[in-house]
């Protein structure tokens, strides 16, 4: 008899074990499926609150809309953010759920990857802010350059729009916290190139056409009426 409880005595465990892993398992089922159902109104109730606060018009005017269409989705800013919440949620009611089973290093990771997610999401609506007001700045440069006759107003405008635009996307990425410095550096070469590139353009093989553009944007009349008054000569 003591040689079969020996032999059991396993079995035992495992069923005792057993026993004390089904609730859990029930209970972590239990969350993940509470945790999706919530993830799904939550998601329909932040995408129904910004198309109610016009957020869709801003950013199909600022031209993200569009921009998604060309990479082949479907689906605008809007619902881009409506997904985030949604899988926000969703990690949170995993958390939970396989904190409750008692997987330490599972937890772990999606705390991580939950805590990355509102940062994606502030990205976005500074990217869709940033945007607009690029579009903004583009029309205000474009107007005004028309309004005083100046040439090549609207390249002046996209000029204005793509620097906004450099500047905001710079914010959202210090925002993601993606490469950081490297990022930064590596903009500022970029730029310090395109810089240096145009300045070897127009000083070597661009001077005619510099002084044609320079011609159009200030006449020569203008610059020497303006180098006069400013030495006190005649006018």
């Amino acid at each position: 008899m003591e040689q079969v409880n020996i032999a059991l005595e396993p079995l035992r465990v495992f069923l005792h074990q057993l026993g004390e892993f089904v609730p859990k398992l029930v209970l972590a089922v239990i969350i993940a499926v509470v945790g999706w159902l919530i993830a799904k109104a939550v998601r329909l109730a932040v995408i129904k609150a910004l198309r109610s606060i016009n957020f869709h018009v801003l950013t199909e005017r600022a031209g993200m809309d569009s921009f998604l269409q060309q990479g082949g989705t479907r689906a605008d800013t809007t619902s881009i953010l409506g997904g985030l919440i949604y899988w926000l949620v969703i990690l949170a009611a995993l958390i939970l759920a396989f904190n409750s089973l008692g997987l330490a290093h599972v937890t772990s990771l999606l705390e991580r990857i939950a805590l990355f997610i509102p940062r994606v999401i502030v990205g976005v609506v500074i990217l869709a802010f940033g945007a607009y007001f690029a579009s903004f700045i583009d029309h205000v440069v474009t107007t005004y350059s028309k309004n005083v006759d100046l040439p090549d107003a609207r390249l002046l405008g996209r000029l204005a729009r793509y620097a906004v635009i450099m500047f905001v996307a710079l914010i959202a990425l210090d925002q993601l916290d993606i490469g950081g410095n490297i990022i930064r550096e590596s903009f500022l070469i970029i730029l310090a190139g395109i810089v240096l590139g145009l300045a070897l353009a127009f000083g070597l093989g661009g001077q005619h056409w510099a002084a044609a553009l320079l011609e159009r944007w200030w006449p020569k009349k203008n610059r020497i009426e303006t180098r006069d008054r400013d030495i006190g000569g005649p006018t």
